[in-house]
């Protein structure tokens, strides 16, 4: 029942912060939706994790392929908040909609992170039954 009030609330906050970045889109830039492209950086940002936790077995403190992970995804979530800035500063869209971008931002990256900290460590599950 647990796993099941997590992923509602995941849920929900993934929908709170898609709704900011929709709401930064259409409101403040008046149909101008180049904030639009943070999406790929949503979808980028937890592919270097799954793919370091398929490839690494041990769960020493000091892996390489899994600093490398944290480095792409620490260069991926540093350019999604880096986009609506570059955004702003060109006049592409107004400032406010960069506000709510950000905010968008932060509320769908802590979800990503809540999903990988619920569901990403402690299960009996292994990559060998596939």
């Amino acid at each position: 029942m647990a796993g099941i009030k997590a992923l509602v609330g995941l849920s929900f906050s993934g929908a709170i912060g898609l709704t900011f970045l929709l709401l930064g889109c259409a409101l403040e830039t008046y149909g101008v939706y180049w904030p639009l492209f943070v999406l790929i950086f949503y979808i980028l940002s937890p592919i270097p994790t799954f793919i370091s936790r398929r490839l690494s077995d041990d769960d020493s403190s000091s892996n390489a392929c899994r600093e490398l992970a944290y480095f792409l995804t620490t260069g991926i979530v540093v350019s999604s908040f880096g986009l609506p800035i570059v955004l702003a500063r060109h006049g592409t869209i107004k400032w406010g909609a960069c506000g709510l971008v950000m905010s968008g931002n932060v509320v769908i990256f802590l979800t990503i992170l809540g999903f990988f900290v619920v569901f990403g460590g402690g299960d009996d599950f292994s990559w060998e039954q596939w």
